[in-house]
């Protein structure tokens, strides 16, 4: 049983991307039964134990033997150590494309359960329904809630290349072309790498991730803020981002700033895609701004958000999906200086009684990172769980150091709280 990738999906077989998913327990967890659930998951979703084959020049996910399928991994740990160790460990080239495991103090009472999965076949919505999905499940068995009768292995997921509406071949070539006149006539500036990274010149280095996270109230007065100034809380993020990534540069003056917005698919196919589809599908908006050391953050999110809104009203994420075998010839067509992704608001797992979750957590990881470049995009996860935004920053420490990406989240954090408390008054939220 196997499916040939499509070009999008071709894209992450490289870049060996990960989305890593964790759950902060606390109470008792039955580990036969969440065994179970995530069998009842691999079973539901064969790109989950599937393996990646090459197929002459293209790619082709072929389902695992049953000896070789995912199944839930469990030992006793503490819970920071534990996420930093799977946080760093890829999923094995010629192995299945997910992983489960569940780490537990030796009191039982406090658990950490991370998902990883391979970005091939999935996007950080899909991941999310997967997750929450996954804990449906094991409520269900917990709570003796009736499941769906097995019935066999569905069919694969519809690539979402497949998906879009028809285009001219002519208008997508003039698409291209556009586009590749745009970042050669604008190549954007990165950050460059902090002195300590020299030390990894080997690349030697480990995957740490560098948080903030406003709580609920602040989380309303940016929305707030975002509202009153006509703009989406992605542009104020994304402006915020673009102008700490600029005071890492030298001077005042206006300097060449890439911002890249990926862009889900799924509510603007016709029908609609469910999240519940492990497919990748998403697509991605770059535009390039003259960012000087005083910009003001409100300026820069009228520019991010009116362009993307005009990105989105002409149709061209559409385009911009279609010329995704050219990325691989031409990076720049994905070259920022900030990566601002934008999961919206999203709900947490529902548990049953005797145990909550006090942490949900998404990171994307990848196996590749390349200190001998001397700089790179800065990426940012921003995500909502309930109701409580969170900003990841993961980053290799073979390129920058964590002194360095704890002083670029601070930063960010300060301009965003900054942004938010010149909110107009109003009730805050309290999910």
């Amino acid at each position: 049983m196997h499916r040939a990738l499509c070009p999008v999906e071709t894209l992450y077989v490289g870049q060996r991307s990960r989305a890593v998913l964790s759950c902060t327990l606390r109470g008792h967890v039955d580990v036969a039964a969440l065994s179970a659930a995530f069998d009842a998951m691999t079973e539901t979703n064969p790109p989950l134990r599937s393996r990646i084959e090459q197929d002459g020049t293209a790619h082709l996910l072929r389902v695992l033997g049953e000896d070789e399928r995912p199944r839930l991994i469990t030992r006793t740990g503490e819970g920071t150590e534990a996420y930093a160790a799977e946080l760093n460990r890829p999923l094995p080239v010629g192995g299945p494309l997910s992983r489960a495991v569940l780490v537990s103090a030796p009191d039982g009472e406090s658990h950490l359960f991370v998902l990883v999965v391979d970005h091939t076949v999935v996007d950080g919505h899909s991941s999310i329904a997967l997750h929450n999905a996954l804990w449906d499940r094991y409520r269900a068995l917990v709570e003796g809630e009736p499941t769906p009768a097995g019935s066999g292995s569905p069919g694969w997921p519809e690539p979402v290349s497949r998906l879009v509406p028809d285009a001219d071949a002519a208008d997508t070539a003039k698409y291209l072309d556009a586009r590749l006149h745009d970042v050669r006539s604008h190549p954007v500036e990165l950050v460059p790498y902090d002195a300590t990274a020299g030390e990894h010149a080997d690349g030697a280095g480990q995957i740490e991730v560098r948080r903030l996270t406003l709580d609920a109230e602040h989380t309303s007065r940016l929305r707030r803020r975002a509202r009153d100034a006509g703009v989406s809380v992605h542009a104020l993020i994304a402006a915020t981002l673009l102008g700490t990534a600029r005071r890492r540069l030298d001077g005042d003056g206006p300097r060449t700033l890439g911002c890249l917005s990926p862009v889900d698919l799924r509510s603007r196919l016709s029908p609609p895609l469910p999240a519940s589809a492990l497919v990748p599908a998403v697509t991605t908006h770059l535009q390039t701004l003259d960012v000087s050391g005083t910009a003001e953050p409100l300026d820069l999110a009228r520019t991010v958000h009116g362009r993307l809104s005009d990105f989105l009203a002409r149709g061209d994420h559409f385009h911009e999906l279609r010329i995704t075998p050219e990325i691989p010839r031409t990076p720049a067509l994905q070259l920022a200086t900030v990566i601002v992704t934008n999961m919206g608001v999203v709900p947490g797992p529902r548990l049953p009684a005797g145990l909550r979750a006090a942490d949900v957590r998404l990171v994307p990881a990848r196996e590749h990172y390349f200190p001998q470049a001397g700089r790179s995009p800065v990426m940012a996860c921003v995500v909502s769980f309930e109701g409580r935004l969170s900003v990841e920053f993961p980053h290799s420490t073979a390129c920058y150091s964590p002194a360095f990406m704890s002083a670029f989240r601070d930063d960010v954090r300060g301009g965003l709280l900054r942004l938010a408390s010149a909110a107009a008054p109003g009730r805050a939220a309290t999910g």
